[in-house]
């Protein structure tokens, strides 16, 4: 993935860039996933939250996960964009939601998580790991 990461949302208020590598690109299958993005799953690529830089002022929106903490999306309040999802468990990570990438062209999934949830239309891949729930 070419470095530094960049996006934003559809309507160009909101804007970020990660200057490391991400730390993982997955496809999320929980129902929250489904959801929030109105999809059978939800693509995204995991940096460190630290090295995340956002400017504009994304709206939030918290659920409890499935891990029984918090999960928080950050989308935009004009377009709807959806953008950045943390977790109370995580909170050192940040998913940037696939679609938001200015270059998606790199966007190689490595896994696939909550497949206990999958659509059973939804053909996984089998070169990559698949989980039932997030791998520890």
């Amino acid at each position: 993935m070419k470095i530094p990461i960049s996006g934003r949302c559809a309507c160009g208020s909101i804007r970020y860039t990660s200057a490391r590598e991400p730390i993982a690109m997955i496809n999320c299958h929980c129902s929250d996933c489904q959801l929030s993005s109105g999809a059978p799953f939800a693509s995204g690529i995991v940096v460190m939250a630290a090295d995340l830089r956002v400017s504009g002022t994304p709206k939030t929106y918290a659920v409890t996960a499935s891990s029984g903490g918090l999960a928080t999306r950050s989308f935009c309040a004009d377009c709807g964009t959806p953008l950045f999802t943390t977790s109370e468990a995580n909170p050192q990570f940040t998913s940037i939601r696939f679609p938001s990438l200015d270059d998606t062209a790199d966007f190689k999934p490595m896994l696939d998580i909550y497949t206990a949830n999958a659509q059973q239309w939804v053909c996984l891949d089998p070169a990559i790991p698949h989980f039932p729930q997030s791998p520890q």
